[in-house]
């Protein structure tokens, strides 16, 4: 029996509101040897993502949520240091759903080999080779069906998704593509990055804002905030437009359900898309996903962009970080 321990975050308590640090809990535990048909991974860098703040919920979702007491879960990459299954060897690279923790025991089954050498760090699996490109890939790609010559509209285009969704926009022949961030300094990153025009949601109505930024109209949105990003969009939509509903992050600590957007008939007459969706059902776009943005990133025609925050007691921080916009590009957690 091995004596390996590691520690893991728990959760202590749900949030209301705004989590706090109260809302975490670091435990050191034991360490199960794998029994036969799972792996021992080692953690080296765990993900923190907006989905789960609605995990600290005690509420039917699409995914099952955190229970107290226990260790929460999300996206990590770590190198195989046991294994009792013949499909995956030790000193192997994998990508599995078990972060928060500094060592998982897993079922090979849920374990995907990946190529260390394909990105510049491992943590590009948690990043632009990983959740968030993939989603960024189907939203712009799928979901808002952007064709040559149309223009895109991005809101939190400076976090994981967003910052990669514009720069695949442009890849595929976008027009003119926009992006909202929280700060001048996020407003600069996006220029940096390919994008034609940005604004700090912060310094006037986003309305307003996006009105001056495209001036013609947008074909596609993608919408990672929701709230008064959304009403706005509608507002500048084309006719036959497309809306991807990805995420609503401005709503995620609110108190109280919000209304729906004011103008959301304006849907009606323009003849508009609005469709959500989850990156889990469409797995079966991966591969070219992969091929496609392996690619860019060897031509260096694909800018990602990490915030680490070191240490698994660490994680806490880094993700309440993430939910006040304190990343540029994806927020890690080095282990």
């Amino acid at each position: 029996m091995s004596e390996l321990t590691g520690c893991e975050i728990q959760l202590a308590a749900r949030p209301t509101g705004q989590p706090t640090l109260d809302n975490f809990r670091l435990v050191e535990v034991a360490v199960a040897d794998p029994e036969p048909g799972q792996v021992l991974v080692h953690n080296r860098y765990m993900s923190v993502d907006p989905y789960m703040r609605g995990r600290m919920d005690d509420r039917p979702s699409y995914v099952a949520p955190f229970q107290i007491g226990q260790p929460l879960s999300g996206g990590a990459v770590g190198e195989v240091i046991a294994s009792a299954d013949p499909r995956v060897a030790v000193g192997e690279v994998v990508l599995h759903d078990l972060g928060w923790r500094e060592f998982a025991v897993l079922d090979a089954g849920r374990v995907q080999v990946v190529d260390p050498d394909a990105a510049p760090s491992i943590s590009a699996y948690l990043g632009a080779l990983g959740m968030p490109g993939l989603t960024a890939y189907v939203g712009i790609l799928d979901i808002g069906a952007m064709r040559p010559g149309e223009a895109v509209f991005v809101s939190a285009a400076a976090g994981a998704v967003g910052s990669l969704a514009g720069q695949i926009a442009k890849l595929r022949g976008a027009s003119r593509v926009v992006g909202s961030a929280g700060s001048a300094a996020k407003v600069e990153y996006l220029t940096k990055l390919g994008y034609d025009a940005a604004f700090n949601y912060h310094d006037a109505p986003v309305r307003d804002q996006l009105k001056a930024a495209a001036p013609d109209g947008i074909d596609v949105y993608l919408d990672n905030v929701g709230g008064d990003h959304l009403e706005a969009a509608l507002s500048r939509m084309r006719p036959f437009g497309r809306i991807a509903l990805c995420g609503a992050i401005s709503m995620y600590n609110a108190g109280r359900q919000a209304p729906g957007p004011a103008n959301l008939p304006l849907a009606i007459g323009k003849q508009l898309t609005l469709r959500g969706y989850l990156v889990g059902s469409h797995e079966d776009r991966r591969p070219d996903f992969l091929a496609e943005m392996a690619q860019w990133l060897r031509a260096g025609r694909i800018r990602f962009d990490e915030t680490v925050v070191d240490g698994i007691a660490h994680a806490p921080d880094a993700f309440l970080g993430l939910l006040r916009g304190d990343n540029t590009g994806k927020m890690l957690v080095r282990l």
